[in-house]
């Protein structure tokens, strides 16, 4: 049994509007109706897989317990970095926490957001380097270059590739290439791309760290034996892990190690790290355009033209090699060869201390979700969608009162001492200073809207008496 470890703790940029570091690409629908997180835990879900380990961190846990639930899967466990500190720490602290119920645990470790189109050829390369990893090797899979890319990092072999698709032995990893280099390795037929993804027992990686990383070892060893069960979840120990260097698994083991294989594969993968990446996964009409919401194109070529808001219409003419990305805060227009620096625009906006930059305007919670709909100098207005059977927690306002409206379902609310029900068409106010909450009893949505007013509105002004997500004080929602 081969056990899964999704790696779903980063917040690129690549993807802005879309993706944001409040909400990252892996759990944004980039690719049909499924996220890439979702999509990527199906995968690694048949037979011959256990419960997968999902390492991330703590603003996204319910994310993954609510998206894996939405297609009916589960985790053996979900481990929380305190802080991000790349794929090396957070690889090795599944390796340990795999190894305390089986000792021979095979792990197949991958990133959630990647793009896989054909599961059997992809399950069919897992099952190639089982015979590897029984050896003692640590084997990744090598991604059969179609083009010259010069975002990818290359793996570059020791022999040529079989016929058969059989592991073959790794010489070295190669950093991204300048274009001219990316063209002499795909001439050359010994260098795949680096796809992220690798495959071997828990005791040889944990071996490898030994070796190479003896002091991340010890560090990843007491977070984990200092860890603390929350809610389900596993929290690492912070002290430990925030003194770890922030390096890769590629740079801190494999690219030391001298009992690497490579599985190569070519059956279509992508690692969506670019809006021209999105273009070439996606469908597109006869003209080369990809559209997605609302949108139209007239006389348009090889373009992509996105309305991520229900409220947004996106019409673009006579464009030609453009990607226009529409949301109801932001919108991005890049000439389709240049969308590997959307990251200049992000560092551009943030250095400007613009918001769009990090936060989407819907703000996700464990119990759902809000986004305002108009804020002024004394009032904001929201709409909050609360999950069937979750609440809010017990809570009360320095600087704020608050109007509720219920628009979907029945919402229980506290007031005080009082309690109600408060369904469709109806309200309730919360007066300044009043301890309230607000529950779903029911077993659809339950979705209101807010309107505050006072002289702060900023979602720092809350006491917290009581919480189910064992929230702390401050916490928003």
């Amino acid at each position: 049994m081969i056990t899964p470890v999704i790696l779903s703790g980063g917040s690129g940029t690549r993807l802005w509007p879309l993706s944001r570091k409040s909400y990252p690409k892996q759990f944004v629908p980039l690719i049909g109706h499924e996220t890439l997180f979702q999509a990527s835990a199906r995968r690694v879900s048949g037979a011959g897989f256990g419960a997968a380990i999902v390492i991330t961190n703590s603003d996204f846990r319910f994310i993954v317990q609510d998206q894996l639930a939405d297609i009916g899967l589960s985790a053996q466990t979900i481990l929380i970095e305190p802080e991000a500190r790349n794929t090396a720490p957070a690889v090795l602290a599944a390796a340990l926490h795999a190894q305390r119920s089986d000792p021979n645990a095979v792990l197949l470790v991958t990133p959630s957001d990647h793009v896989v189109p054909d599961t059997a050829a992809f399950v069919a390369s897992v099952e190639a380097g089982l015979g590897a990893v029984k050896q003692g090797r640590l084997v990744t899979f090598g991604i059969q270059p179609t083009y010259p890319e010069t975002g990818y990092g290359y793996l570059e072999l020791s022999e040529d590739l079989h016929s058969d698709g059989a592991v073959v032995a790794l010489s070295r990893f190669v950093e991204k290439p300048e274009l001219a280099r990316a063209k002499d390795m795909l001439e050359s037929g010994r260098h795949l791309w680096n796809s992220g993804i690798f495959l071997f027992r828990a005791s040889d990686i944990v071996a490898a760290f030994q070796q190479y990383m003896p002091g991340m070892l010890a560090q990843v060893t007491q977070a984990l034996e200092q860890a603390e069960e929350d809610l389900g979840f596993l929290r690492l120990a912070p002290e430990p892990w925030v003194q770890m260097q922030d390096i890769s698994i590629d740079h801190a083991v494999m690219e030391k190690a001298s009992n690497l294989s490579v599985v190569p594969f070519g059956a279509g993968w992508s690692d969506l790290g670019s809006w021209d990446a999105v273009w070439g996964e996606g469908a597109r009409d006869e003209n080369g355009v990809q559209l997605s919401g609302d949108a139209t194109a007239i006389d348009c070529e090889d373009s992509l033209l996105r309305a991520d808001s229900d409220d947004l219409t996106v019409v673009g003419l006579g464009l030609k090699g453009v990607v226009v990305v529409a949301m109801n805060d932001a919108v991005l227009v890049v000439d389709k060869t240049r969308t590997q620096d959307v990251k200049l625009a992000v560092a551009a906006l943030k250095a400007k201390g613009v918001k769009q930059a990090t936060d989407l305007p819907k703000d996700h919670r464990p119990w759902g979700w809000f986004e305002s709909l108009a804020v002024g100098a004394r009032f904001q207005v929201k709409r909050i969608h609360v999950h069937p059977g979750a609440a809010l927690s017990l809570q009360s306002h320095f600087h704020r009162s608050e109007h509720w409206i219920v628009v979907e379902g029945t919402a229980k609310v506290t007031v005080g001492d009082d309690t109600r029900l408060v369904t469709e068409n109806e309200s309730i106010y919360i007066p300044l200073g009043a301890v309230h909450r607000m529950e779903n009893p029911g077993k659809v949505p339950m979705v209101l809207i807010e309107v505050q007013t006072g002289s702060y509105v900023g979602e720092d002004d809350i006491i917290r008496y009581e919480d189910k997500y064992a929230r702390g004080q401050g916490k928003k929602g």
